[in-house]
């Protein structure tokens, strides 16, 4: 694998979906934009998607109920909060989930790896994220019965008048439109790699899918440098993005040190970041993207633009958020070819004055224990 260049452009990569969706897969062009696809989630640990199919009115639909649900009061969205299932369904209440790179210590490394003009905002304090959650399970039921029953549990639909009508359908619509698109990311990956196309795909068939807005109130936190979600990877295989309307996710590519305020560009286009899976299934080829949520000079900007321009709606930033699993009783094991491609990629960021720190294993487990694991980390599992 050639070494990487010393500066990189901060503009993440944009991978076009069509192409593998419209050509044949031995086709040139589709080759290469695979091969660029995943070059991308190794060099960045995320990209820009395009893909046809996504509706921005649909994701509009979904970011208007979104508002609209947590705009309630905390004693009504109580009602469908579940933390007997690790708050792996339903909603999770602000001030509950912790980013674990507060007392990680590998994570903490990072930080200091990183100049102190480019570090995320300090999230010492060990606060909580002051951010709301839902999660709505997005699954093909498995033929065989898991051994991970709480992380493959029913869905909550709110009971809310207004809001009980238009839920199933509008959650269902967004959430097949960024399902679809992220397993033809998977796909796309898997060929570029070197692998069968179905390779992450076919692991990933009965995964515990979850669209996952999240919710933070910007009145009561849309002071300059509040932290929404403190800086954290994600502990799924792929995480995709819509668009928010309020811009304020920043995320570290890995070969750059450098903070991107990430932009997602109008129309057919999705955030597409790595996750802990993909990371431990890859040998550490592809690393999960750290990524943090504040409140910056742009997103304080597009709030005093809402309230003139939608004085009746509530201002909530919405995160059109959709994170793709691998199957819970799935084994995840490091790919061998995979794993000797991550070892010269290190030694090669080594010899380029790019310390990544101390190198990680990676032990074999079943997908259902590493998220467990990582649900007690970020304090949604006793």
């Amino acid at each position: 694998m050639s070494a990487i260049p010393q500066d990189l452009p901060m503009d993440l990569p944009i991978i076009d979906l069509d192409v593998f969706r419209q050509n044949p897969q031995d086709a040139p062009e589709v080759q290469n934009e695979c091969v660029k696809a995943a070059k991308a989630l190794i060099t960045y640990g995320a990209l820009v998607l395009h893909d046809s199919r996504v509706s921005e009115d649909d994701n509009a639909t979904f970011l208007d109920l979104l508002e609209d649900y947590f705009a309630q009061p905390a004693e009504v969205l109580k009602r469908d909060e579940r933390p007997e299932l690790s708050y792996q369904i339903g909603v999770t209440l602000e001030n509950t989930e912790k980013p674990k790179c507060a007392v990680d210590e590998p994570c903490l490394r990072v930080i200091e790896r990183l100049a102190p003009a480019e570090r995320p905002l300090d999230i010492g304090a060990h606060d909580p994220d002051p951010k709301c959650r839902f999660f709505w399970r997005m699954v093909e039921q498995p033929p065989y019965e898991t051994k991970f029953p709480g992380l493959n549990a029913a869905n909550v639909t709110p009971e809310a008048p207004g809001i009980r009508e238009r839920w199933g359908k509008t959650m269902d619509q967004w959430g097949t439109s960024m399902k679809n698109a992220v397993e033809g990311l998977t796909e796309m990956t898997a060929v570029g790699l070197g692998l069968p196309a179905g390779t992450f795909k076919d692991a990933g068939r009965y995964g515990p899918h979850l669209l996952a807005p999240t919710a933070s109130d910007l009145v009561k936190y849309g002071t300059k440098d509040t932290i929404l979600a403190g800086f954290h990877t994600d502990l799924n295989f792929l995480t995709i993005h819509g668009r928010s309307r309020y811009p304020g996710l920043h995320i570290w590519a890995r070969n750059t040190g450098k903070r991107i305020p990430v932009k997602i560009p109008p129309g057919n286009y999705l955030l597409v970041q790595a996750g802990k899976q993909l990371e431990h299934l890859t040998g550490g080829l592809i690393k999960a993207g750290f990524h943090e949520v504040v409140v910056n000079e742009k997103t304080v900007e597009v709030i005093e633009q809402r309230k003139r321009d939608f004085p009746e709606r509530p201002l909530i930033r919405i995160s059109s958020t959709f994170f793709w699993h691998l199957s819970s009783d799935f084994d995840l094991v490091p790919i061998p070819s995979l794993v000797e491609k991550a070892r010269e990629l290190r030694a090669e960021n080594f010899n380029l004055g790019r310390d990544e720190g101390d190198e990680v294993e990676y032990p074999a487990m079943k997908v259902g224990e590493q998220v467990q694991s990582e649900l007690k980390h970020i304090a949604l599992m006793a």
